[in-house]
C-alpha cells in the first residue's frame, strides 16, 4: 500500500480542500467553515495525505468518559477501496477505547462493513433530523410509530 501520512490535528487543514473531499466521496455539500466548527468540537480527527493531497478523513464527537460518536468519513474516490476507510473507523475506535460505548450510524446497506469491524446493530437508537424527509427517503429512519407505553 502506498505510503500516506496520517494526521490528527487540525492545525494546518485547508478546509475548502475538506469540502471538496466531501462532496465528490460523496457525503454532500459540506461548507468550509462548518468543517472547520464540527472538526474543532470533535475530540479525535483523523486525516490521512497522498503528499499533500487529502484523501481521507474521520472524526470523533467524544466526551472522554461515556460516548464516542463517529462520523463524517471520507475517503477520495480515486482511494477507495484500499481499506483506508477501515483504517480511520479502526484509528477512531482506538482512540474512543476508554469510554463505554463507540456509536456510528452506517448508510443503509453498510451495515455489514461495521459489523465486520465489531459494531453491532442497536434496537433502540432514536433520531431527529433537520431534514427528516431526506432521512426517511435514504432509509435513515422510519416513519413507523411503535407502541409506546
Amino acid at each position: 500500500m502506498e505510503n500516506f501520512s496520517w494526521v490528527y490535528d487540525q492545525t494546518n487543514i485547508d478546509w475548502s480542500q475538506l469540502s471538496e473531499l466531501y462532496r465528490i466521496a460523496p457525503l454532500g455539500d459540506k461548507p468550509a467553515e462548518n468543517l472547520k466548527i464540527v472538526f474543532s468540537n470533535s475530540k479525535f480527527k483523523c486525516f490521512i495525505f497522498d503528499n499533500c493531497k487529502l484523501i481521507g478523513v474521520g472524526r470523533a464527537l467524544a466526551d472522554g468518559i461515556d460516548c464516542s460518536y463517529i462520523c463524517d468519513v471520507a475517503i477520495h474516490p480515486n482511494y477507495q477501496g484500499l481499506g483506508l476507510g477501515r483504517q480511520i473507523i479502526l484509528k477512531l475506535v482506538e482512540f474512543s477505547v476508554d469510554h463505554k460505548k463507540i456509536l456510528l450510524y452506517a448508510n443503509p446497506g453498510k451495515e455489514g462493513f461495521y459489523y465486520k469491524l465489531g459494531f453491532k446493530k442497536m434496537n433502540t437508537a432514536m433520531a431527529i433530523f433537520n431534514n427528516e424527509q431526506n432521512a426517511l427517503d435514504v432509509g435513515l429512519v422510519s416513519s413507523t410509530e411503535q407502541e409506546t407505553e
